[in-house]
């Protein structure tokens, strides 16, 4: 073989290995190089509007709307969504952004690998997945109205053709998960401006058909005889829900060009695109007294306009299911280890539907229990990220070891004790029993503290000093986990390990 030849040989070895590189780092855990991060914060802002102004804010309005009025729904929104917010963005995309680091990967200093295991694998998992299933069964939901009215059937909210619209709803997100997140972005470019003229054209429809003094004075769907305890019961739910973004934005994030890029496109377009939906929804529900979103659309655009919408914005739906199980299977592929490292992502996709499918038979069950469901899982998420915020801004002053993130056993930094860091995990689970010990969104039970402070914003306070306090005991005495340093032999400028990193593979 000539020389020429084999030079040739090895560059297209080389350029092979690049773009196997390049799909591991896209698809796994490796840092993204500066040159890889694809979206400025003006593409993040797209993104974090099409989810946000989704179906599901729709119904989060209407579900307020059953506890409180107009006015007092809008202040609880507010509050409630900039609380949570303020608390999940910079937990959730401040380290992955910074590093270009996966969401879950950049957590092995807080929970230690096999503690990340465990909790991707319960409260992660079990919170994507009802988002998810909740998701596919609006559409449903949403396609069933529309057959109804263009056809004059009589399909009910828990009918086999909600169910069979669902499964198909999540045909399609596979699919388009399948081709990575490149593809989501593209398509929440179309997605999102078309939401914001669907949520116009809703908030015109409202005006035009409702006095604004009707819509003040109209009264909450379903309150409870308190009118606090409404008020702070909506305040909580808008909090949960400003949690619930967590799972997905920190493996979003790592893709931006820089921490700026992601934490205010984060959390403005979440906040603005929430708020505007939420607002909406709830004028919807105290007009025409419910609280599901597919109910609306055709009684307020008619028939033409309103099936479109109820098209249009069940796509969207999709489009943020897709979004959802990205970063989840992300999680659940690093949180494996080895065991999963090597499964083809489509099919490793394609196994996260299966429960969300089976849960899509229960359409009215799942609608139900949405307040629940998010008020529960909110309890945990916000304990996570007290955890989370303890560790990175104060015990390592925004400082991670690159090296020790892949070193899977004892001679990483954060192997901790059987790869478990037991600060963040005792500071978790005493956080959540302080959130439902405060209110147990179950039995409606309440401490009075609940009252005064929510339930969310002291169980996140109290996570946060628990691990502060067992990191010190635990750890900090027996130099684990390389707290705060930068001096030592881990002092490496995140973009220089980055290249070191990616070079070392």
């Amino acid at each position: 073989m000539s020389g020429a030849a084999k030079r040739e040989g090895v560059e297209g070895k080389l350029e092979g290995a690049s773009a196997e590189l390049d799909q591991a780092a896209t698809f796994g855990s490796l840092p993204l190089l500066k040159k890889e991060r694809i979206w400025s914060g003006w593409d993040y802002s797209w993104v974090n509007l099409s989810l946000a102004i989704a179906t599901w804010a729709f119904l989060v309005g209407g579900s307020t709307a059953l506890l409180v009025g107009f006015q007092d729904g809008i202040a609880a929104m507010v509050i409630g969504n900039a609380i949570g917010l303020g608390i999940m963005v910079p937990a959730a995309t401040a380290a992955s952004a910074r590093f270009g680091v996966e969401q879950y990967t950049i957590l092995r200093p807080v929970f230690g690998l096999i503690g990340v295991g465990v909790l991707v694998f319960t409260v992660i998992l079990v919170t994507e997945m009802g988002w998810s299933s909740l998701l596919a069964i609006m559409v449903g939901r949403a396609v069933t109205q529309v057959a109804n009215g263009a056809a004059g059937t009589d399909f009910g909210s828990g009918s086999f053709l909600v169910t069979a619209v669902g499964l198909v709803a999540i045909l399609i997100a596979w699919l388009i998960l399948s081709r990575g997140p490149v593809t989501i972005g593209k398509l929440n470019r179309f997605v999102a401006p078309g939401l914001v003229l669907v949520t116009v054209f809703m908030l015109f429809f409202l005006v035009a058909n409702t006095s604004w003094e009707a819509l003040f004075a109209a009264e909450p769907l379903a309150p409870f005889e308190e009118s606090q305890l409404n008020f702070m019961l909506a305040v909580e739910f808008n909090v949960a829900v400003g949690f619930s973004w967590y799972p997905v934005m920190g493996s979003m994030a790592r893709m931006t060009r820089s921490p700026k890029a992601a934490l205010w496109p984060a959390f403005t377009g979440l906040i603005v695109g929430t708020l505007v939906a939420q607002i909406v929804g709830m004028a919807a529900a105290l007009t025409l007294g419910d609280s599901d979103p597919t109910v609306w659309m055709l009684p307020l655009g008619g028939p033409i306009l309103g099936a479109f919408m109820l098209l249009f914005i069940s796509f969207a739906n999709i489009t943020s299911m897709s979004s959802i199980v990205y970063s989840t299977v992300l999680a659940i592929r690093q949180a494996s280890g080895n065991l999963l490292g090597r499964v083809p992502w489509p099919l490793l996709c394609g196994a996260f539907f299966v429960l969300p499918a089976i849960l899509t038979f229960f359409p009215d069950f799942m609608y139900q229990q949405f307040m629940v469901f998010v008020t529960i899982s909110g309890a945990f998420l916000a304990a996570m990220c007290g955890a989370i915020l303890a560790d990175y801004f104060v015990l390592r002053r925004q400082w991670v070891r690159l090296p020790d993130l892949y070193k899977l056993r004892g001679d990483s930094a954060y192997h901790f004790t059987g790869g478990v860091n037991w600060a963040g995990i005792a500071s978790v689970v005493v956080g959540a029993a302080f959130y439902l010990w405060i209110y147990n969104p179950v039995t409606l039970e309440t401490h009075p503290l609940f009252l005064l402070l929510t339930a969310s914003a002291p169980a996140t306070v109290l996570s946060g000093g628990v691990y502060l306090l067992f990191a010190q005991l635990l750890y900090r005495r027996r130099g684990v986990g390389a707290f705060a340093d930068k001096a030592g032999d881990g002092a490496t400028s995140s973009t220089t390990q980055h290249t070191t990193t990616r070079k070392g593979v």
